[in-house]
């Protein structure tokens, strides 16, 4: 069976996608219920939207259980062929979601919008990256190389690598300091989108897919975590959609944040992030435009609000057709991102 289902990679991505949403489907009922009777629910900014007032006590921590689906079929999907790129992949986005699962604790114990200090949070998605490039680079031997869209491949480490006298850790700077700031700025970016019923989760499903294609047709071993993830996404959608029943909080953008850094990183392509992620770093740009016009005009704004999702929304914009719009561009986006492979 397995054999001739390897003869039909398409097939086999739609088992995947479906399994895993499946598993999302039939959890995530339950664990709503039980958020609701533990009283797990969303603090709702004071500053923000008015109209989010309503979300205050949403069910929050459902990326819980997109973790959950991801762990259980990545597990049942590589138990006949696992691959030190898997398992180094999938720890990346656990422990980011980790990070954000412990930021989501904090927020429920205080009662507050805020959990875990910029500065703690900063700190420790800093030391999930430098773990992850010195693994990938020393225990799986990834070449510190990166595809440059429509152009050629870079190498960031040939010029810049440092041997410790006697062997032991070797460390491409230049990749290293290009890879810490890259995942800590997706993690933050994933983060800030997640503003909106269904924006993270519509817009990194798109994302997930084109990596899917990639690891499919460059025949990563790490296709099993993509299309986990893409299931679970999908299967998190029918609850998250707005009016949206359940967030997946902190537990889920992190470790959205960290999959998509991470993966991009396994396939040598994290130039293309600033293609297909487009929607994240205009987000994340246009809270620091904000803040940084805020503070030198001595109180004049650029946007109505930030990040950006929120300026359309008191332009007059649903929370849908936000959505639907940052989709819309995420996957033309995606589809560039294939043209230039």
């Amino acid at each position: 069976m397995f054999s001739l289902f390897s003869s039909y990679p398409t097939f086999m991505i739609f088992l995947a996608v479906v399994l895993s949403m499946v598993i999302t489907m039939v959890l995530m009922p339950a664990w709503i219920r039980f958020l609701k009777r533990a009283q797990i629910g969303q603090q709702v900014r004071a500053d923000g939207p008015q109209s989010h007032l309503v979300k205050q006590g949403t069910p929050t921590m459902g990326g819980v259980i997109m973790l959950v689906a991801v762990i259980v079929f990545t597990l049942v999907a590589s138990v006949n062929a696992p691959t030190a790129e898997l398992w180094l992949l999938l720890g990346a986005t656990l422990a980011t979601g980790l990070l954000g699962l412990i930021d989501d604790a904090s927020k429920v114990a205080h009662e507050r919008s805020l959990g875990l200090t910029p500065k703690a949070k900063l700190i420790g998605q800093f030391l999930i990256a430098g773990v992850f490039v010195i693994c990938a680079v020393n225990l799986l031997d990834v070449a510190p190389t990166v595809e440059i869209p429509f152009v050629c491949t870079i190498d960031l480490g040939v010029l810049t690598t440092v041997v410790p006298v006697g062997g032991g850790i070797e460390i491409p700077w230049l990749y290293l300091v290009y890879c810490l700031i890259l995942l800590v700025g997706l993690c933050n970016a994933v983060n800030l989108t997640d503003g909106l019923d269904g924006l993270a989760s519509s817009v990194t499903v798109l994302i997930a897919t084109f990596f899917t294609v990639v690891a499919f047709g460059t025949h990563s071993g790490i296709s099993p975590i993509t299309c986990a993830v893409v299931g679970s996404l999908m299967g998190f959608l029918l609850f998250n959609v707005y009016p949206a029943s359940v967030f997946m909080g902190d537990t889920g953008s992190l470790a959205l944040g960290g999959f998509v850094a991470s993966t991009a990183y396994m396939l040598k392509m994290p130039m293309f992030i600033l293609i297909v992620a487009l929607i994240y770093w205009v987000e994340i740009l246009s809270v620091m435009i904000q803040v940084t016009y805020f503070k030198l005009t001595g109180g004049k704004r650029i946007f109505r609000m930030a990040p950006i999702h929120h300026h359309f929304e008191l332009g007059g914009w649903s929370e849908t057709r936000v959505v639907a719009v940052f989709s819309i561009i995420t996957a033309v986006l995606c589809l560039i991102g294939i043209l230039a492979l």
